[in-house]
């Protein structure tokens, strides 16, 4: 244990060594507040975070190291001018930007204690283990559910991680390919879903390149191959009943030891109810339902679909930090009626499950605050200038390999900073001036940006989606991201070596690429479940 505590001290130290080198052979400009303004130590806060963190397998102190070394870059190494920025530009206002998903996330964790209360969390396991008699079938189970919740994929990873932990539990599946699979199937299939807020993220950015917002989006789809591909392997290797990398020790540790955690604190934050024999399924299915259909209303609501604007209007002016609050506020209230009305929890033991529910997300609350404060510490240090001048000078010399730089690129941003809104903010303007409007090169670009922007995000530690992955599976946070890196990475080079083709014009086709891009995927985990046998063997 000592020796573990030195190690991660001295990687500590090495890293504030690297940020003090870095920071003196790193070229200045007098035309902005920072010294280090869009140059190369715009990304190392948020890199050296992320390293921090997988090396000593403690997320708060990583983060907050970074946010501390982006407010001394910012300050030019003044402290107090740093600590301002740390408190004001950094924590504070990250509060302020997600205090309405914090909302979400405390009443969402209210709802799923009451079910849990009520017993409907208990039947919904009854009756699965009834139905789904198979891993693999709670696997695509899991699946299912996180594709069909395509509206956002904050109310995804948390909706789907509250109802199938269950199920998947009584099959012996890891919590980290619990969190996996929902991580899998939030930000790629809300990317590839016209009525979705991304979609009418997305749409904002639109301007310039010869589409309306909607028609960019919905043409971008067959090419976005990060998304389309990752539900292709999701389901393959489910179906294949193999795992790989660090993966196979956690799935491995559950069949044969019913660990489901293997290492890192058990993020079980609600502790287990009695089961309630009044419980019925439809206690379950229907808050889950109603908020569903709230959480609908109120982004339409929020974006003046109520007030005449037109459906997809609505979508695109709608904010989900407003919407989702507003919706689950109303079905937090009408849940605690039903199941009062039910008579299978009493008002006490309803107002009990309140702060149970608070806590239950006070994990998911300090990592998505230290996170979007290191964010926004980025984007002080004008990372996204820094980004689109090296897109400009890449345009100027590799036009013909421009799809796949372009999709590295997202990669790198959305990995470094923990946005893909904020990438694709960046990269669609640049894109759509590098490319001539209305053709089918611009639309490979476009989709080869938001693909990258949705990898980089399914990677990163400091993205608020993997975050929520990490508290709807209810997961130690490092462990899913240590266990999904090599999944990420292997759809990641499929998708770049598509974008590759995607540049010679005979292959200028999402009926020749998509496909070809299926058939590569699947060869690649034979390949791969080849290798892991053998090696298991020797």
């Amino acid at each position: 244990m000592k020796k573990k505590t030195i190690v991660n001290a001295i990687a500590m130290l090495i890293a504030l060594a690297v940020v003090v080198v870095c920071s003196i052979f790193i070229r200045t400009t007098e035309a902005a507040d920072s010294n280090y303004y869009a140059t190369f130590v715009a990304l190392l806060p948020p890199l050296i975070a992320i390293a921090l963190a997988l090396i000593t397998k403690e997320v708060y102190s990583s983060l907050f190291i970074g946010i501390l070394l982006g407010g001394l870059f910012v300050a030019n190494w003044k402290p107090i001018a740093a600590l301002d920025h740390l408190l004001n530009d950094g924590i504070i206002a990250a509060i302020s930007d997600t205090a309405g998903i914090f909302m979400f996330l405390v009443i969402l964790g209210i709802i799923v204690a009451l079910i849990n209360k009520a017993g409907g969390s208990a039947a919904f396991g009854r009756w699965a283990e009834v139905h789904i008699k198979s891993r693999v079938g709670a696997m695509l189970a899991s699946f299912v559910l996180g594709v069909l919740i395509f509206i956002d994929d904050y109310f995804n990873c948390l909706t789907v991680g509250s109802v199938m932990r269950p199920v998947t539990d009584r099959h012996k599946i890891s919590r980290a390919k619990l969190a996996y699979i929902i991580d899998a199937t939030a930000a790629p299939i809300c990317m590839i879903a016209p009525v979705s807020s991304w979609a009418a993220a997305v749409s904002q950015f639109a301007e310039g390149t010869g589409y309306s917002g909607i028609e960019l989006f919905v043409r971008a789809i067959p090419y976005n191959f990060y998304s389309l591909l990752t539900l292709v392997f999701v389901v393959a290797l489910a179906v294949m009943k193999f795992d790989y990398g660090p993966m196979k020790k956690h799935e491995l540790n559950a069949i044969n030891n019913g660990d489901l955690y293997t290492s890192g604190e058990k993020a079980e934050a609600l502790e287990k109810e009695a089961e309630n024999p009044k419980g019925r399924v439809i206690d379950l299915i229907l808050p889950v339902v109603l908020l569903v259909i709230v959480s609908v209303l109120g982004l339409l609501y929020v974006g003046g679909f109520f007030a005449g604007a037109d459906f997809i209007t609505a979508f695109g002016d709608t904010d989900a930090t407003v919407g989702l609050p507003w919706g689950a506020l109303i079905a937090l209230v009408a849940t605690v009626f039903y199941l009062i009305a039910r008579r299978v929890i009493t008002f006490k033991d309803a107002m009990d499950c309140v702060p149970k529910g608070f806590i239950a997300m006070v994990p998911a609350i300090l990592i998505l605050t230290f996170a979007t404060s290191l964010k926004n510490m980025t984007g002080l240090l004008g990372a996204d200038v820094f980004v689109g001048n090296l897109m400009d000078s890449a345009a100027a010399g590799l036009a013909n390999f421009l799809p796949a730089i372009i999709f590295l690129v997202a990669c790198v941003l959305a990995f470094s900073t923990g946005t893909s809104w904020g990438t694709f903010g960046i990269l669609i303007p640049i894109v759509a001036a590098i490319f001539p409007a209305d053709s089918e090169l611009l639309i490979i670009g476009m989709s080869a940006c938001l693909a990258g922007a949705v990898c980089g995000d399914h990677c990163s530690p400091i993205s608020d989606t993997t975050i929520m992955s990490s508290a709807g599976a209810q997961c130690n946070h490092l462990n899913h991201v240590s266990t999904q890196l090599p999944y990420a990475i292997t759809v990641a080079a499929i998708s770049f070596v598509m974008y590759l083709l995607a540049a010679i014009p005979v292959f200028q086709s999402a009926y020749i690429l998509l496909p070809v891009g299926v058939v590569l995927t699947i060869l690649v985990l034979f390949v791969i479940k080849a290798i892991t046998k053998d090696k298991a063997n020797n």
